[in-house]
C-alpha cells in the first residue's frame, strides 16, 4: 500500500475538509494522489477555487497539490487508503453525538474494497473505533477487518490559529488493528510528518491518549477559574498571582477564561460518558466541567452587579463584547461560550452588542441567534474582552474612555490591559 500511493498507483482520500482534514488533505496531496471528501458542495465548490472555508490556509497552500476535491461517491471509490476527519462534537445535553463519524463510516462501507485501509482521526472515547465504526463499516461493505481490509487510528492535533505546530512539526501518534497496518499507517504518514510518528500498542490506546491531552488542559484551567473565583473575593488579581507563581521552574502556566470549543470544552465528555456506561462516575473530571462551563454565568453577573451599583438601570445599560469566535485569531465559532455570555447578559435584561473581526455575522446568526454589530458606539456601560485577537492586543485607556460613558466597566478576561486602565472600572478573572 504504501509504495503504491508513493508511485500515485493508488489514492489516498480525506473524508471531512475542517480545520482538521483539508491540512492533511493538502499535505499529503504535495506526496501522492488526494481526493478530498465533504459533504458539503458548497464548501467543496471553495475549496476547488483554492479558498479555505474555515480561512487557516492561504490560497498557496492549494499549489502544487494533486487533489481532486468532490462530495461525489462514486470518486471517492477511486481511493485505497481513507482517512476520516469528521467532528465529534456532543448535544445540548453533553452527551456525545456521533452521528457525524458514524455517517462517514457509513460512506466508507459503500465504496470500501478488498486490501484498503481506514484511519480515524475524529476524537472520540477508547473502544469507538472498533466497537461502533467497524460494524458499520462491515455491514454496509460485507469485508471483514484485518480478512479484508486494515483499520487504524491517529488522532488529529491541528490547532486553528497556530501557525508553529503545524501537521508536519508535531509526533503523530499512530495504531493499527494489527502489526503490518501499524507498520504501513506510520509509513505514509511519516510522508508528511516531519517529526515523526509514535507507535500506539493498539487502537484504544491512541483514543485515550487523545482524549487525555484535552482533559488534562480543561482540568488546570478549570483549577484557574476556581482559583480566580477565590481571589476575587480576597480582593487579589490572579494575573498577578500567576506572574510571581510563574518564577518557579516547574509551575504550570495556565490561565483562567471561557473554555469552548471543539476540544476542550467537548473531549472530557466523550471519556466521562464512556466511564459511566462501564460503570464509573467521573468526579475529578467533572468536577472541572462543571467549573468551566458555569465562567460565563459568573461573567455575566460580575458585570451586572458593576451596572447596578455604578448606573442602576439595568434596562437602559449597554454592554459591548469584543470576541465572538471560541479563541483568538480564527474564525471558528464552534460552541463560543462567548454565546453564553451574551444569553446571560440578555437574560438580565441588558442590551448587548457584540464585534469581532475573524467572526461571521451570518454564521452567529445561524448557530446563537444574534448578529455583529459593524461600528460600536460611544456609550457603552460596560465592554467585556473576550477574545485577545490581533486587533485587540494593543488597545489603550484613550479608546476605551472614548466607546464608554465615565463610569463604565473595563471586563477584560485575558488580563491584557492590566496596569493600562485608569480612566473606567477595570476587572479581570
Amino acid at each position: 500500500m504504501y509504495q503504491e500511493l508513493v508511485n500515485k498507483n493508488k489514492k489516498l482520500a480525506v473524508i471531512g475538509l475542517g480545520y482538521v482534514g483539508l491540512p492533511i488533505a493538502l499535505a499529503f496531496a504535495k506526496k501522492t494522489k488526494v481526493i478530498g471528501f465533504d459533504i458539503n458542495a458548497e464548501r467543496v465548490d471553495m475549496m476547488r477555487k483554492g479558498i479555505d472555508p474555515s480561512k487557516e490556509l492561504p490560497a498557496k497552500a492549494f499549489e502544487n497539490c494533486d487533489i481532486t476535491f468532490t462530495n461525489d461517491l462514486d470518486v471517492l471509490r477511486e481511493a485505497n487508503f481513507f482517512i476520516v476527519a469528521v467532528p465529534t462534537p456532543v448535544d445540548e445535553h453533553n452527551v456525545p453525538n456521533l452521528i457525524p463519524v458514524q455517517k462517514a463510516s457509513e460512506t466508507i462501507g459503500k465504496v470500501l474494497k478488498k486490501g484498503d485501509y481506514v484511519v480515524f482521526e475524529s476524537t472520540v472515547y477508547p473502544g469507538c473505533t472498533e466497537e461502533d465504526c467497524v460494524p458499520i463499516i462491515e455491514k454496509q461493505s460485507g469485508l471483514k477487518m484485518n480478512t479484508d481490509y486494515k483499520i487504524g487510528y491517529s488522532p488529529e492535533r491541528i490547532n486553528p490559529g497556530d501557525k508553529e505546530h503545524t501537521i508536519g512539526s508535531i509526533i503523530k501518534v499512530v495504531s493499527g488493528c494489527c502489526a503490518e497496518s501499524l507498520d504501513t499507517i506510520a509509513k505514509v504518514y511519516e510522508l508528511v510528518v516531519t517529526a515523526g510518528v509514535h507507535k500506539a500498542s493498539s487502537i484504544k490506546v491512541a483514543e485515550a491518549a487523545k482524549i487525555i491531552e484535552n482533559t488534562q488542559r480543561d482540568l488546570n484551567i478549570a483549577l484557574m477559574n476556581e482559583l480566580s473565583i477565590i481571589f476575587d473575593r480576597m480582593n487579589i488579581n490572579t494575573y498577578e498571582v500567576l506572574e510571581a507563581a510563574g518564577t518557579k521552574w516547574n509551575f504550570l502556566k495556565f490561565q483562567p477564561g471561557l473554555v469552548g470549543g471543539h476540544c476542550i470544552g467537548v473531549d472530557p465528555y466523550y471519556l466521562t460518558h464512556k466511564s459511566k456506561e462501564l460503570g464509573y462516575d467521573s468526579q475529578v473530571i467533572l468536577a472541572g466541567r462543571v467549573i468551566n462551563d458555569g465562567m460565563a454565568e459568573y461573567v455575566a453577573k460580575k458585570v451586572l452587579q458593576y451596572i447596578i451599583q455604578h448606573n442602576g438601570n439595568v434596562k437602559q445599560s449597554k454592554v459591548l463584547i469584543m470576541g465572538a469566535t471560541f479563541k483568538e485569531n480564527v474564525s471558528d465559532i464552534r460552541n463560543s461560550k462567548v454565546a453564553d455570555v451574551v444569553k446571560e447578559l440578555k437574560a438580565f435584561s441588558l442590551n448587548v452588542e457584540v464585534v469581532d473581526p475573524c467572526a461571521n455575522s451570518e454564521e452567529l446568526q445561524a448557530e446563537y441567534g444574534f448578529t455583529l454589530t459593524t461600528q460600536p458606539s460611544k456609550d457603552y456601560d460596560a465592554v467585556i474582552v473576550t477574545v485577545l485577537h490581533h486587533e485587540y492586543k494593543n488597545l489603550t485607556d484613550e479608546y476605551f474612555a472614548s466607546i464608554t460613558k465615565p463610569h463604565a466597566l473595563i471586563a477584560d478576561l485575558k488580563g491584557a490591559y492590566r496596569g493600562k486602565i485608569k480612566t473606567r472600572g477595570y476587572w479581570s478573572l
